[in-house]
C-alpha cells in the first residue's frame, strides 16, 4: 500500500516545501491519475507565505469569508496547503482579522437579528429595515451579549493583508476564475 511519505518522496523530492496530503485522500485512487502539486505553489514566498496562502487572502478580500465557510479541495490538491491551518497562521501574522460580532451582522439574516431582538423584548420588529435592526442591536446589546446570540465572524484584510494581495498579483492572476 502507498503511504503519504512515499507519494512525498517520489512526486515532491525537489519541492521546497512539501505539499499537504489529507489523511481522508483516497491515495489509491488519485494515483491512478495524479496531478502534483506545482513546484512554483510550493515555493516560500516573503513571510514564509505560499501561494495557497495568497489565494486565501484574496477569498477573504471579498468581505463574504467567514468562521463557517468551507475550503475547496484546490487548496490541498492544487497550493499544497492545509487551509484552515493556514488562515489560522494568517491571522497569527497579522494579514487577516476575526471582525467583532457587531461587524459581523452583515453575515446573518434580518429574521436571526430579529429573533435575537425579540429576546430582549424590542416592539416594533416587523417595520425594521436591516439598518434599523442593527442599530437596534447596538442599542439594547454589549459585544458580549451579542456573542452570546450566534457565532459566525467575517475575516477582513489587514493593511499587511493589503499589500501582499498586491505584491503577488500574479499569483491571483494565474488562479482559475468563475466566469462571472
Amino acid at each position: 500500500m502507498t503511504t503519504i511519505s512515499d507519494i512525498l518522496e517520489k512526486f515532491y523530492a525537489d519541492h521546497e516545501v512539501k505539499p499537504y496530503i489529507s489523511p481522508e485522500r483516497d491515495l489509491e485512487a488519485w494515483l491512478l491519475d495524479p496531478k502534483p502539486v506545482s513546484k512554483r505553489n510550493m515555493e516560500l514566498l516573503h513571510d514564509g507565505l505560499l501561494a495557497g496562502d495568497i489565494i486565501l487572502l484574496w477569498r477573504i478580500h471579498f468581505g463574504t469569508f467567514t468562521t463557517e465557510t468551507w475550503f475547496p479541495k484546490y487548496f490541498e490538491y492544487t497550493y499544497g496547503i492545509h487551509a484552515s491551518e493556514h488562515l489560522k497562521v494568517l491571522v497569527e501574522k497579522g494579514y487577516a482579522f476575526i471582525e467583532s460580532t457587531f461587524d459581523s451582522l452583515d453575515h446573518i439574516n434580518a429574521t436571526m437579528k430579529k429573533a435575537i431582538l425579540k429576546k430582549k423584548g424590542v416592539a416594533g420588529l416587523s417595520k425594521m429595515k436591516a439598518a434599523d435592526l442593527n442599530q437596534a442591536l447596538a442599542e439594547h446589546f454589549t459585544e458580549e451579549e451579542l456573542a452570546e446570540q450566534f457565532t459566525i465572524r467575517g475575516y477582513q484584510l489587514t493593511d499587511k493583508g493589503k499589500q501582499a494581495l498586491k505584491d503577488y498579483k500574479a499569483i491571483i492572476d494565474r488562479h482559475p476564475k468563475k466566469n462571472l
